[in-house]
């Protein structure tokens, strides 16, 4: 494991079954973000996206909250200057990941927190844990995707109170709506990850990283474009494999299916 120390507002944690953990590190201020940790955060994704012995990442925060938002006390040096900034934003570097993002929310996931949640893959949260957009409530106008993209998970009209009316999202509304993959009890949240991550890791990983970019790519586009998206790039795939794969891919399926018949 690398970078463990208690200083560290953004710890990452390399286990060598291919999973790592990001946690955000600022629990007395319910890990709510300063620009340098967003550039941290940043940077974080940006490296393990390159690290090949990265496979899954976990991302959590410390304490009793996920992420409560951007620390409002900088707010003029979060949201001017450099804040296009896609080597510094990380929201941008996480929709950049080719590695599947796995979020473990406990607490609050509120307004910057919340959109980073979005820009997860998969979702485990605590039991009685809350996502709350308030750019409304405090005159902040949303960059990092939460406008456009809750509509599209949970419905359009469900997202407008959300949003407009700073309703909290429960986990439990959340899970019932498609945005949350599993409700757990706050002891079994890294377990429960850890469980999605290790299936995951198991799986064929250049399958992996190209089913989650054509999934991801697609949801931008209507159904039409996005069936031919696929079309192309299963070609592609395909097209590119050897003889030798192939044979290796039949005699992989051929053990599969013979195993499963023994144990019937």
């Amino acid at each position: 494991m690398d970078r463990q120390t208690a200083e560290k507002l953004i710890i990452v944690n390399r286990h060598p079954n291919g999973v790592a953990l990001v946690t955000i590190n600022r629990p007395g201020s319910l890990n709510s973000l300063t620009r340098p940790m967003m550039v941290d955060l940043a940077q974080a994704f940006k490296a393990l996206d390159r690290d090949d012995s990265v496979r899954v990442i976990i991302l959590t925060g410390s304490g009793r909250s996920f992420c409560s938002g951007v620390d409002l006390t900088a707010a003029e040096d979060v949201f001017k200057g450099d804040v296009k900034d896609p080597e510094s934003d990380p929201v941008v570097q996480m929709e950049l990941c080719r590695k599947p993002i796995i979020g473990a929310i406990r607490g609050f996931a509120v307004t910057a927190g919340f959109e980073i949640a979005l820009a997860c893959d998969i979702l485990v949260a605590a039991k009685g844990s809350k996502f709350m957009d308030t750019h409304a409530r405090f005159g902040i106008f949303p960059s990092w995707g939460l406008s456009q993209k809750l509509s599209r998970i949970i419905g359009v009209n469900k997202a407008r109170e959300v949003s407009l009316a700073a309703s909290p999202l429960t986990a439990e509304v959340a899970e019932k709506l498609g945005f949350v993959n599993h409700v757990v009890e706050e002891g079994e949240l890294l377990k429960k990850s850890r469980e999605i991550a290790d299936a995951i890791v198991k799986n064929n990983q250049d399958l992996v990283l190209r089913y989650k970019a054509v999934i991801n790519d697609g949801i931008k586009l209507d159904l039409g474009t996005a069936l031919s998206l696929e079309k192309e790039r299963a070609h592609d795939y395909y097209n590119g494999m050897t003889k030798e794969q192939f044979r290796k891919m039949q005699e992989f399926i051929a053990g599969r299916s013979s195993k499963k018949q023994s144990k019937l």
